[in-house]
């Protein structure tokens, strides 16, 4: 499987980008696409594994899942707690999030 770094994801849309090591195009990266337990999302600079998948828009990253000792910091944050199959904001797990990461938030503040 290719590896690669998350380029951006934003939580509210459920979606970002993936560019493959050594590669310059922007593979697109839905939630939907992540392979984790609990909330589904990635952070800037994370190193994923995922497969490739050729579409009408562009190419797209699949199957895609966090380097062994990548954790992302939001996931663990969203992970499913006491309350049965919600996330710590009861909302379903892998369902995209209204969360300003703290990097736009110093930016918007700026």
């Amino acid at each position: 499987m290719p590896l690669g770094k998350v380029k951006w994801f934003n939580n509210a849309k459920g979606y970002g980008f993936i560019i493959e090591d050594g590669g310059t195009e922007d593979l697109f990266a839905h939630f939907s696409s992540i392979q984790m337990e609990g909330y589904k999302t990635l952070k800037a600079g994370q190193a994923v594994e995922f497969e490739k998948q050729p579409s009408n828009k562009g190419t797209h990253a699949i199957n895609i899942v966090a380097v062994a000792g990548e954790v992302s910091e939001t996931s663990a944050e969203h992970a499913d707690t006491s309350q049965g199959n919600m996330t710590s904001d009861n909302s379903p797990p892998g369902s995209p999030q209204a969360t300003i990461h703290e990097e736009t938030r110093e930016a918007l503040s700026a």
